[in-house]
């Protein structure tokens, strides 16, 4: 492979690694195949059974198994298909049925295509399982504020095991979008701004769901999505245009998915946008050229909803039939809910526009999916087995990883007391508490995507949590205004409420109906009157702590400055209350980072902490740099910040060389960064270390610094311990614009840092000969 070897995943350094990946001066991916169709997949225990199936179908039950049609829910143009996926499942043309869960209603449909169709196919049923089923769990982008895989795992370990039951085979998860755009409402769906944290993210639950063995009873294929760049839509208006180049689309974009294909994940989803003029559902050189062939995936690749069809208003395809022969040829094996190649293909095979080497490719694709699920031999589910609620055990392991996900923002003491320290963690004796704000008493905590499956299992609310955390106070409540409306008239109450209590906590926020697919907010400050609300609260004297939930960052205007604390709770899941109030009255020490940058306005975006440098860096003594001439350099709340009730002392990184050459990093050699974290608090909590490189001349302008490593610790009070990472070719070297795909590691110097966050300052120089 010409020094190019795969991505894998290294869990000790919480994040990946591309080994080998580099040589002295650059290295070439490995050639493609010729004009010819790719190659099947390595011989599998069934693959004899694919070619025998092949052999047997007719053009009409090939196309059929590429089709993917919608139950009754309603997820984009043209809704519900439940009539004719019935028809197409009797006649043996249906491969697969999305939005269909339930154990008596999927096993009602596979016995129509099992027992009633000539060749007896099953059906793989789809499901957007995004963070839980019966059990919702933190939205993803709170699971990459844990700053720990397993949380992620957590939750894909119990989605799978409550869908499986259900007859759902298939989630259309993780997605690993890296974003600069928090105006954009998929950013709830994904891990934030940072390719290295997202790719640790969605390796973990990739595993998670798919375990060890798809035919598993508890376990789900997994859909990596969306490939690719859809997080770099413009204005983060959701379906919009990208205009990206090799090299960042390598370096920014494509790692994450690499690292899920390593990861064995079975299915990938081609993304709505252009990739520089190209639509994804039509671009082969993503599709093909460097999933199939460069990466040798070997899974299904499905279009989005309706994703095939839409080429034509993109302007790319002439009509319905030309879009569905580009997709194909692109490298789409199943196409969701429209039907460009059901209606067409025929015509295209006569024509010679698509091939039966083509067709039979992606046909043989979605029959190995389904052996590996093992549905030929276990088509049904077991009725009886179905889990139909949250248990005791997934509601623990959801309020466990809700704590686990918040991030402690600002700590600061508040009221007459001040010399006693920062307001949190609150006292559970204290005499009484106000639970005031639109999020106080609301069950809207689940976040986008959730389901409409879960609407009978209401999350906990953070009033009730509070009462249940502080039995004998005098918990008062008034909510003050409503999410997003424009009267004040509660306000007063709700200040009096706080002013005849020992302490306030104020939930505010946007509702998960704001974020997620579609709901993009040019005003990313709280909606409605919410702020009006925290003055009013402030001018009472009453120390208070402010809680946000929310799908994104927001941004955070005067009110920051009065709140003595502020917890960035995001959309917590079903436990999100009894979770919020862990951490408020300390029986969960916070440990979460910010996966995303908190800008100060709207007007800052894009801002991220990888950014390059430009040649007038910012400089406030000099008006001709880099800068707003209204608003503070840099974001609110940097990538990585996040407090704790407790304090911790990070090290300088120490390196076990500090000169490598680059012809040893090609061979496989690594260097050893170690760095000595200590608690110098007086109880228990996490920290999470943080190793940061940069490479500050390079032939293509590098990131002011990236994300290198990271490991989330616990240790006691007094404790210490030394986390070790090892950086090698793949972190220290980085991808050219050639299409081809051209890797490298040049010579010279890299500054390491290491620290709790992206403002690290501790470093080292390594010098690479």
């Amino acid at each position: 492979m010409n020094g190019v070897r795969r991505r894998t995943v290294l869990a000790a350094a919480g994040g990946t690694a591309i080994a080998g990946r580099a040589a002295t001066g650059t290295a070439h991916a490995r050639e493609r195949p010729g004009p010819g169709e790719r190659p099947a997949a390595e011989p599998a225990p069934y693959e004899a059974r694919v070619q025998a199936l092949l052999g047997r179908m007719t053009v009409e039950e090939k196309l059929g198994q590429l089709q993917q049609l919608a139950w009754t829910g309603d997820t984009g143009p043209g809704g519900g298909q439940t009539a004719e996926a019935e028809k197409a499942a009797r006649q043996g043309r249906l491969g697969s049925v999305l939005n269909i869960y339930g154990a008596k209603t999927t096993n009602t449909l596979q016995r129509m295509a099992v027992e009633e169709s000539r060749l007896g196919i099953p059906l793989v049923f789809g499901l957007d399982v995004i963070h839980g089923l019966w059990t919702t769990f933190p939205i993803p982008l709170a699971q990459a504020a844990s700053f720990d895989p397993a949380v992620a795992a957590r939750d894909a370990e119990v989605s799978a095991k409550e869908a499986r039951s259900n007859g759902v085979h298939w989630t259309f998860s993780p997605m690993m979008d890296v974003t600069h755009e928090p105006r954009w409402g998929r950013i709830s769906e994904g891990s934030g701004e940072d390719p290295h944290l997202t790719a640790a993210i969605a390796a973990a639950k990739t595993r998670g769901y798919q375990g060890e063995d798809l035919a598993a009873k508890d376990r789900l294929a997994a859909c990596a999505k969306h490939f690719v760049a859809y997080g770099g839509a413009e204005g983060g208006r959701d379906y919009n245009t990208v205009d990206v180049s090799e090299a960042r689309l390598r370096n920014l974009y494509l790692g994450p998915f690499l690292a899920a294909v390593d990861a064995g994940v079975a299915t990938v989803m081609a993304s709505f946008n252009t990739i520089s003029g190209v639509p994804a559902h039509g671009n082969r050189h993503t599709l093909t050229d460097i999933l199939k062939d460069e990466w040798e995936f070997g899974g299904v690749v499905v279009s989005d909803y309706n994703g095939i069809q839409e080429m034509t208003v993109h302007g790319f395809a002439a009509d319905h039939a030309d879009a569905g022969r580009q997709a194909l040829n692109a490298g789409v094996d199943m196409e969701m809910a429209s039907t460009t190649l059901a209606d067409h293909g025929k015509r295209l095979l006569r024509s010679g526009a698509i091939t039966t080497a083509r067709l039979d490719d992606a046909v043989a694709r979605i029959l190995r999916l389904k052996f590996r699920l093992g549905l030929f031999e276990h088509p049904y589910v077991d009725e009886d087995a179905a889990i139909e609620e949250p248990t005791k055990a997934s509601r623990a392991a959801a309020r466990e990883t809700a704590a686990r996900t918040m991030v402690l923002l600002k700590n600061t003491p508040a009221g007459k007391g001040k010399e006693k320290g920062p307001l949190l963690p609150l006292s559970p004796s204290a005499s009484s508490i106000a639970v005031v704000g639109p999020f106080a008493d609301s069950t809207d905590l689940r976040g986008s995507w959730a389901g409409p499956w879960a609407d009978a299992f209401p999350p906990v609310t953070v009033l009730d949590a509070v009462k249940d955390a502080a039995p004998k106070a005098r918990v008062t409540h008034a909510p003050g205004v409503a999410p997003a409306g424009k009267d004040t008239g509660g306000i007063a109450k709700a200040a009096a409420v706080a002013r005849a209590a020992e302490v306030a906590v104020v939930v505010v926020g946007e509702a998960s109906a704001l974020s997620g697919e579609a709901a993009v907010r040019s005003d990313i400050s709280l909606p409605g009157q919410q702020e009006e609300l925290i003055a009013a609260i402030a001018d009472t004297g009453t120390p208070f702590v402010v809680v946000q939930v929310s799908g994104r960052p927001l941004t955070m205007g005067g009110w920051l400055d009065s709140a003595p604390a502020v917890l960035q709770a995001w959309h917590p899941g079903i436990e999100g209350g009894n979770a919020i109030a862990d951490v408020l009255f300390g029986t969960v020490n916070p440990g979460g980072k910010l996966p995303v940058s908190f800008p100060r306005s709207a007007g800052q975006i894009p801002i991220y902490y990888n950014h390059e440098n430009t040649g007038r860096p910012y400089d406030p003594d000099n008006k001709y740099t880099s800068k707003y001439l209204d608003l503070a350099d840099g974001p609110q709340f940097a990538f990585g910040h996040g407090l704790s009730y407790t304090t911790f002392d990070i090290g300088e990184p120490k390196l076990s060389v500090s000169r490598i050459a680059a012809d040893a990093l090609r061979k496989g050699d690594t260097v050893e960064v170690a760095v000595t974290v200590r608690n110098t608090g007086k109880r228990e909590g996490d920290e999470v270390v943080q190793v940061y490189l940069r490479d500050p001349v390079a032939s293509l302008v590098q990131p002011v610094r990236r994300l290198c490593g990271f490991r989330r610790v616990t240790l006691g009070a007094g404790k210490s311990t030394t986390v070790r990472f090892r950086l090698g070719a793949e972190d220290l070297g980085f991808w050219t614009h050639d299409r081809d795909g051209t890797f490298t590691v040049e010579k010279g110097e890299i500054q390491i840092y290491a620290g709790n966050s992206s403002r690290a300052r501790s470093e080292r120089t390594l010098t690479i000969t």
